[in-house]
């Protein structure tokens, strides 16, 4: 335990705090030094404050510690992982940021400051160096670090060795996402059973414009967007886990199925090579069977960080249309920025 990064996880008590608990519990990199939430939870044992919600072992094994104060003079740690909503996140991790500490955020509230990286680390590492410009820019000795709209995360991995390959013009998504998605309760039942429901609150704007910065270019202090257009529709579906999305995209050059299958198997990102702990060793799982990928068959491979693509097939307006699907609280979420904060340590941001 002695030589694992300490780290406070603020939200902790949230479905995505919990999934933030259970991954770390026996982390290799990391180790739980501070749990935090609302001001009712602090002073209470986390099994108190905590209605858990997942399998495994209750209270990630943490049911007995006792819930700190969510603020930088009480709760700081080196690393600090946030599943706050935006309007607390938009206080507390700048200041956990001033006060020195890394923060690694669920959250959506500084995704899209142009001097924070928006991170997903097999598609855009490179961006982690904007922590420079921040602390310059704003003086911390910490920094922010965010990860993207857990649709948006599942839909650039697929992207991502398309545009490296080929280049991106255009993508039209349409998707289904898990009711997960929406936290606890989420949806009233009366509402998703048997239903959809096409419309999630600021959902599409997000895909829409996270996904050109992640594909852009890092130039030494900016990231450039990419230059695509994005087209998202979004639906809630009576799903537990996982986000499924029919997508068609534009590419340059208009090359083969075969070649668009090559440029994902060929696709070997940098958590890969550098062995992180949560990264897949298959980031992109390719299946070949007409009904896959699926939900309740494909979702928590891989404890739920790679992604699944199927029925790969010529598209008559766009050129290329699939099949793609995602953790969404997950790779989405708590897993995704764990693994930012692993290639962050791997890169020395972390000591």
């Amino acid at each position: 335990m002695s030589h694992r990064i300490p780290v406070t996880v603020l939200g902790a008590t949230g479905v995505v705090g919990q999934r933030f608990v259970r991954r770390l519990a026996d982390h290799p990199l990391f180790r739980i030094e501070h749990l935090a939430a609302s001001d009712r939870s602090a002073g209470k044992r986390y099994r108190e404050a905590c209605a858990w919600r997942l399998d495994g072992e209750p209270y990630g094994g943490l049911g007995d510690q006792v819930m700190g104060e969510g603020a930088p003079e009480h709760t700081l740690s080196p690393v600090v992982f946030s599943a706050l909503d935006t309007g607390p996140a938009t206080e507390l991790e700048p200041a956990f940021a001033r006060a020195g500490a890394l923060v690694f955020s669920n959250a959506s509230a500084f995704r899209m400051a142009p001097e924070v990286p928006l991170l997903v680390p097999e598609v855009n590492p490179e961006h982690l160096e904007l922590l420079k410009v921040q602390r310059t820019h704003h003086g911390w000795s910490g920094g922010i670090v965010t990860n993207a709209n857990c649709t948006a995360t599942v839909l650039v991995m697929a992207l991502a060795p398309l545009h490296a390959a080929f280049g991106v013009e255009a993508v039209l998504m349409t998707s289904m996402q898990a009711v997960s998605g929406a936290g606890y309760p989420g949806v009233p039942s009366l509402d998703i059973l048997g239903n959809v429901i096409p419309f999630i609150r600021n959902e599409e704007p997000k895909v829409e414009e996270e996904i050109p910065k992640m594909l852009g270019r890092f130039a030494g202090r900016t990231v450039t967007p990419a230059d695509l257009a994005v087209s998202a529709l979004c639906h809630r579906v009576p799903v537990l886990e996982g986000h499924t999305e029919a997508v068609s995209v534009r590419l340059r050059g208009n090359p083969t199925l075969e070649d668009v299958r090559a440029a994902w198997l060929d696709w070997h990102p940098e958590p890969q090579h550098l062995g992180l702990p949560s990264a897949p060793a298959v980031p992109i799982r390719l299946h070949d069977e007409e009904d896959r990928p699926q939900v309740r068959r494909d979702v928590e491979l891989d404890d739920g960080m790679s992604i699944h693509i199927g029925r790969l097939r010529a598209c008559p307006v766009l050129g290329v249309k699939f099949a793609l699907l995602g953790h969404n609280t997950e790779r989405g979420a708590a897993g995704g920025s764990i693994l930012n904060a692993e290639l962050a340590h791997a890169k020395g941001y972390l000591r």
